[in-house]
């Protein structure tokens, strides 16, 4: 029995959710979200709360889903309501971002700049050395921020490139050949 999946889901003033064709829908103060539903999950939607329920015969892979999909579900929940933000952090000399419309550009070290289109629904915001990522889908989010950063991975020496603000680098010593004793 998951421990998660029997917790419900309480809906915050001014958000509805419905079911439709098979998709949840959750709709907020900042936007509207959508997910298809697995055929064992059963879904029960009142004003305040969302409960997910399944077959006490259930077994395997299909238990998991219903603790997965309670998670996929809060967590639309929580994004039409507060959106989700992550900040990267880029560190090296002349490394610069800027924003303009839907379109990230990246100065990193290369010898051109790097030109990262942002999909709907993301917004990105350059303050300094810090990219901000905000969205109310946590999953796009992540994936946005995961390919921002995989353009300049921080090298483990200077710790140049492209992290996580609460990413910590575990750094290398450089070399020690020359100070070896003769």
């Amino acid at each position: 029995m998951s421990r998660l999946g029997k917790l419900p889901i309480e809906l915050p003033a001014g958000t509805q959710a419905r079911l439709d064709d098979g998709f949840i829908i959750v709709k907020g103060p900042k936007g509207e979200l959508k997910t298809k539903m697995h055929e064992i999950i059963k879904t029960e939607i009142t004003d305040k709360e969302i409960k997910l329920s399944i077959d006490d015969q259930t077994i395997g892979k299909n238990k998991a889903l219903w603790g997965l999909f309670r998670s996929l579900i809060k967590n639309m929940v929580v994004g039409v309501n507060e959106a989700y933000t992550k900040k990267l952090e880029i560190n090296g000399v002349g490394y610069k971002a800027a924003v303009s419309g839907d379109k990230l550009t990246l100065n990193v070290g290369y010898s051109h700049p790097v030109i990262y289109n942002l999909p709907a629904g993301i917004k990105a915001e350059v303050q300094a050395n810090i990219i901000v990522i905000n969205g109310i889908d946590k999953q796009l989010v992540g994936e946005v921020s995961a390919q921002i950063r995989k353009i300049r991975k921080p090298e483990p020496y200077k710790g140049k490139g492209i992290k996580y603000s609460e990413e910590i680098l575990r750094r290398k010593a450089g070399k020690t050949a020359g100070k070896a004793e003769k």
